[in-house]
C-alpha cells in the first residue's frame, strides 16, 4: 500500500480563499490595487544586478556552505548590522529563501511525533506547516516563557512580526533566550523584517545584550527579499549556533540544497551596500504614511505596525467583511484569520505596491 500523501497533513492553502475577492477587485474600472501580498515591486538595485551578471558564467556546482566571500559577507553584516560579536564562518549558512528553511527546519532537525513546535498565536502560517510536515505537534503561545517545556523542541520567535509588525524589545528577547536555554529548547528567531523598523528599532537575538555573547541554542533567520527586492532570487541565510548549523549543513549537503553561484555573488554585493537599503526604506516609509492616513480616515484603527511591510488594521468587524468591502473599491487586502483565529477582526495591508498604485488606493479610500 502506498504511504498516505503528505498533503493530508497540511491545512488548506489560505490564499485560494481570496481568489473571488481578487476577481472582484480586478473588475474595478481603474484596475486592482493589490495590497494583499508583501512581494517587492521595485527594481533590483543596479549594484546587485551587476554582481549577478558578472557571476553568470558559473558552470560548476556551488557549495552548500557558500563561497568564502559569501561567508565573509554574512559574518561581516551580522557584526555590523546586528551587533553580533565573534562571528565565524561556522556561525552562518546560506539558504534557498527563508520560507524553505522555515518549512523544512523541523524535519531537518529530526523532529517527529511526540515533539512540539511553538510559534506565536498570530503568525506566518509556515511555522505550523513545518511542524505538520515533520508530524510534530504545533503549539501556539501568547508568551513563550509561559509555555509548558515538556516535549518542546523548537521555539519560533518573529520580530518584527508578520502580520502585526510588533517588535519584541531587548528585555523580552533576553528573557526568552534565557528560558529556552534553561529548558534545552532550540530558539529560532525569524528576523526577516529587522531592517524595516518605523516606530521601533528591532533588535536581533544575536546581539550580545540579548544572547550574552554566546550563540548556544539560538539561530536567527534573515532574508534579502524585502530589504533588497530579491524575492525572486531566493537569497537568505541563517546565523547562530555553530553546532546546530553544522548538523544542518550535513543534511543539506546530502539533499543538494545549494544556493546558485550567481545568487551567492549577488548576496555579497547586496550585503556590502547600505545605500540601496536606505533608498528602499524611504520608498516604503512614504507609502506606509499615505496608506495609514487614508485607512484611519476611513475609520480603521492601526495596531502595532511599528515595523515590517504591513499595517495591521481593524474596524472591529469580521475580516472577510472588510476584505469584501475593500474589494468593491478595487483594493485587495489579506484577511487576518490567515494568520490565526486571533486575527479574525483584522486585515493585513501591505505597502509593497508601486507609488502609482498606492496613490490610487489612497484616492479610493478617501473618496
Amino acid at each position: 500500500m502506498p504511504p498516505s500523501p503528505v498533503s493530508g497533513l497540511l491545512p488548506a492553502f489560505p490564499w485560494d480563499r481570496l481568489e473571488p475577492y481578487k476577481a472582484a477587485a480586478a473588475a474595478h474600472a481603474d484596475g486592482i490595487v493589490d495590497l494583499s501580498v508583501g512581494t517587492p515591486v521595485d527594481p533590483v538595485p543596479e549594484v546587485i544586478l551587476r554582481a549577478l551578471t558578472d557571476a553568470g558564467n558559473s558552470p560548476g556546482y556551488p557549495t552548500v556552505w557558500g563561497t568564502a566571500e559569501l561567508r565573509d559577507a554574512l559574518t561581516g553584516w551580522c557584526e555590523r548590522r546586528l551587533g553580533a560579536t565573534g562571528m565565524a564562518h561556522g556561525n552562518v549558512l546560506p539558504v534557498i529563501g527563508s520560507k524553505e528553511f522555515v518549512a523544512w527546519l523541523p524535519t531537518q532537525l529530526g523532529l517527529g511525533p511526540g515533539d512540539r513546535v511553538a510559534y506565536p498565536r498570530l503568525a506566518y502560517p509556515t511555522y505550523e506547516v513545518g511542524a505538520r510536515l515533520a508530524r510534530a505537534e504545533p503549539v501556539v503561545y501568547d508568551s513563550p516563557t509561559e509555555l509548558d517545556p515538556d516535549g518542546l523542541r523548537l521555539l519560533w520567535l518573529n520580530s518584527p512580526s508578520n502580520p502585526t509588525g510588533r517588535v519584541l524589545d531587548a528585555d523580552e528577547l533576553t528573557r526568552t533566550v534565557a528560558w529556552a536555554r534553561e529548558h534545552g529548547v532550540l530558539l529560532v528567531s525569524d528576523e526577516c523584517y529587522l531592517e524595516l523598523g518605523w516606530e521601533a528599532e528591532p533588535v536581533s537575538v544575536l546581539h550580545p545584550d540579548v544572547c550574552g555573547g554566546t550563540y548556544e541554542g539560538i539561530v536567527a533567520v534573515h532574508s534579502l527579499s524585502k530589504r533588497s527586492n530579491l524575492a525572486g532570487y531566493r537569497a537568505a541565510f541563517v546565523a547562530g549556533d555553530a553546532a546546530v548549523l553544522g548538523e544542518l549543513l550535513q543534511i543539506r549537503k546530502h539533499g543538494g540544497m545549494m544556493v546558485p553561484a550567481p545568487v551567492q555573488a549577488a548576496t555579497v554585493a547586496a550585503l556590502g551596500d547600505d545605500a540601496h537599503v536606505t533608498r528602499q526604506r524611504e520608498r516604503y516609509a512614504a507609502r506606509r504614511g499615505a496608506l495609514r492616513t487614508a485607512l484611519e480616515a476611513r475609520g480603521f484603527r492601526i495596531e502595532h505596525s511599528e515595523a515590517s511591510l504591513y499595517l495591521w488594521a481593524t474596524r472591529d468587524e469580521p475580516c472577510w467583511d472588510t476584505v469584501g468591502e475593500l474589494s468593491k473599491l478595487g483594493v485587495l487586502v489579506a484577511p487576518g484569520d490567515f494568520y490565526g483565529v486571533a486575527g479574525e477582526q483584522f486585515v493585513r495591508v501591505a505597502f509593497t505596491a508601486t507609488d502609482e498604485r498606492v496613490s490610487e488606493a489612497v484616492r479610493r479610500l478617501t473618496a
